[in-house]
């Protein structure tokens, strides 16, 4: 089986794979955003704090929605990712499948989701709160990018050397 990279490349990709770990794992307790309601009430929330807040509250298809979408499915991303780029193959179309899937679906599971819930929370909240936008936003948002982005690249090498064995 050929290798999807030459060893250089490879670990370029592992590092940048690396990189968007720890922008990962940051993004999810780095404080997204401060509520100020009444001028009076602080709330700051992490993509963390809000998931367990969704738990705690008992909003639990929310809980799942929210943790699956933007915790769970990423963690599994870069597992897979890290598993061809270690090996620096795709082993078998089991693999195929699931990296043509996280290709293609993948880009709908995080970002849109917290970008549609900023903007419906900004909309609604506009009148009675201010909302200041903190780092966590910014790196989170970096983070699913940058899953997008090898997602992408590790896709166009593999779909470049199956054209190349016809």
């Amino acid at each position: 089986m050929q290798s999807l990279y030459s060893d250089m490349e490879v670990k370029v990709m592992l590092l940048l794979s690396f990189i968007t770990v720890l922008l990962f794992v940051s993004g999810l307790f780095l404080p997204m955003m401060t509520l100020t309601k009444l001028l009076i009430f602080e709330d700051t929330i992490s993509v963390a704090s809000g998931v367990y807040t969704l738990f705690s509250k008992g909003h639990y298809l929310l809980f799942l929605l929210v943790a699956g979408f933007s915790i769970v499915l990423p963690m599994i991303k870069l597992l897979l990712l890290f598993k061809i780029l270690l090996h620096n193959q795709i082993k078998n179309k089991h693999q195929e499948k699931l990296l043509r899937l996280m290709h293609d679906y993948g880009r709908w599971g995080m970002l849109d989701v917290y970008v549609v819930a900023v903007l419906i929370v900004t909309v609604k909240l506009e009148a009675i709160a201010s909302i200041e936008l903190h780092s966590g936003l910014y790196v989170f948002g970096l983070s699913v990018l940058l899953i997008m982005l090898i997602t992408h690249l590790v896709n166009k090498q593999y779909e470049q050397i199956n054209e190349n064995k016809l």
